[in-house]
């Protein structure tokens, strides 16, 4: 039996090859009483727990409770907000890194994103990450000035960040929010469109890395408390996506549509990945519309527990994203007769050759959150080819993508179900793996207003790609 194929066996990680990696949980986007609200002086002075209530040790505590391993505090703000990162957030986190230490905790930012709704940019861990911190908001947050000055609200600005990080000896990894939630309709995009994602990842491709898959915000069904009539209509849908297209299943359209977005920049060869979390602010019990960090979304990236090899893990790729803890653990491999591949990577071979896919996923018999205990009845495994680099920027579609094959039998050994799929390869490909505990729908559809989060689950794989030599 060949090496990779053991490993994946025995679930070890391939730990022989690749030291101490394990699927690590983790939330990219969370809130802490840094995002201030603002007075109404001259300059406006910052308000700390206007926006977000918590400290970042009591989001460190809670990621801690829901099972996250790492966690990144990514604080939005306005007038001089920079300030307020180093001089106020900066020494909680260290706070918080001495108090909370099972949980690796990263500097980062909400950035009002120019020419774009926001993103996020995960700092590497090191002596500088404040001022490397400091400087890039400083420099390119559109709220930052007072006076406003709306002559940043450009993508060139944008691409300027990026090229500017991009410079840095340690390379920070950026992650577009919400790309849809300002969407008019399916495929009528708003603030974020596909042109400006495929210049971000053309300008900075080790940097600009991906988009939320799911976004925060998913509990506002369950909201408690003063000032639920404060609250628009929109803001109560999933996501806060209630102004123009839904989510679905949770996710946001260029994730969740099939051959839609995500799949035209795939198909372009592009490491473009997904990820999940909670947009934390205010907890449903308390008056927001937020679940806790980890508390319904994870990311799960394959990595050793420190910073270094978590940021390297999410650069490349080796992550899935799950929701309601529908799985645990999951393991992709593709595999020739000479060589294999896992998530996030590529695997070589010849045209006219047959690649066995393998997919291994942990169901948990222990209950949700929720008091649930969801299980997956279907498992997708998805195909699409790979060609050029298209001329059009805005391409939203990649009309090979299909579903190679619906799983809802497999081989069941405790938690872990195991299956697989042979393909005869032709041409340069990639396969990604998406499940859910929903047989109501062959693919997402989009979510009432009101609907329960928890009845809904899904999760998805990032790609392998397939190149054929």
């Amino acid at each position: 039996m060949k090496k990779t194929a053991l490993c994946f066996l025995l679930l070890s990680g391939c730990a022989t090859e690749h030291g101490e990696r394990q699927w690590l949980a983790g939330d990219h986007h969370i809130h802490s009483q840094f995002s201030v609200g603002w007075d109404n002086s001259n300059p406006p002075k910052p308000i700390v727990g206007g926006d977000a209530a918590y400290t970042i040790t009591k989001n460190a505590e809670m990621a801690r409770t829901f099972g996250l391993a790492w966690m990144v505090s990514t604080d939005h703000g306005g007038p001089n907000h920079s300030k307020v990162n180093l001089e106020q957030a900066y020494p909680e986190i260290l706070r918080a890194r001495d108090a909370v230490p099972e949980v690796i905790q990263f500097v980062g930012l909400e950035l009002n994103t120019p020419g774009a709704d926001h993103s996020s940019i995960i700092v590497p861990h090191d002596e500088h990450e404040s001022e490397h911190l400091h400087e890039y908001e400083s420099q390119f947050d559109v709220r930052e000035p007072w006076p406003n000055d709306g002559s940043r609200n450009n993508e060139d600005l944008m691409l300027e960040a990026l090229a500017f990080v991009d410079q840095w000896e340690k390379k920070p990894v950026v992650i577009a929010h919400h790309p849809s939630r300002s969407a008019t309709g399916l495929d009528r995009y708003g603030a974020t469109s596909p042109a400006e994602l495929r210049r971000w990842n053309d300008t900075a491709p080790d940097v600009a890395v991906g988009m939320e898959g799911a976004p925060g915000h998913q509990a506002a069904v369950f909201k408690k408390g003063i000032g639920i009539q404060n609250f628009p209509p929109w803001v109560l849908a999933r996501g806060a996506y209630g102004r123009g297209h839904p989510t679905m299943g949770g996710f946001d359209q260029m994730t969740a549509k099939l051959g839609g977005f995500w799949d035209s920049m795939l198909g372009e060869g592009r490491r473009w990945w997904i990820t999940a979390n909670s947009d934390s602010h205010v907890h449903y019990t308390e008056g927001g519309i937020d679940f806790w960090p980890g508390e319904y979304s994870k990311t799960y990236v394959y990595a050793e527990k420190s910073h270094d090899s978590i940021l390297r893990g999410i650069r490349e790729g080796r992550i899935f994203v799950t929701t309601g803890d529908l799985i645990s653990e999951l393991y992709v491999t593709v595999e020739s007769e000479s060589n294999s591949a896992s998530i996030g990577e590529e695997i070589v071979t010849k045209s006219g050759d047959t690649v066995t896919v393998n997919i291994r996923a942990r169901d948990p018999i222990a209950a949700n959150v929720s008091g649930d205990r969801p299980t997956v009845e279907r498992i997708d495994l998805i195909i699409g080819k790979v060609g050029e680099r298209s001329s059009d920027p805005s391409l939203n579609n990649n009309p090979s993508t299909q579903v190679a094959k619906r799983f809802e039998s497999w081989t069941r050994d405790g938690e872990y179900l195991s299956m697989y799929h042979t393909l005869r390869v032709d041409q340069n490909s990639y396969i990604r793996v998406r499940g859910t505990n929903n047989l109501e729908e062959l693919e997402p559809e989009a979510d009432d207003h009101g609907e329960n989060p928890w009845t809904d689950l899904w999760f998805y794989s990032n790609p392998i790609f397939i190149k054929v030599r």
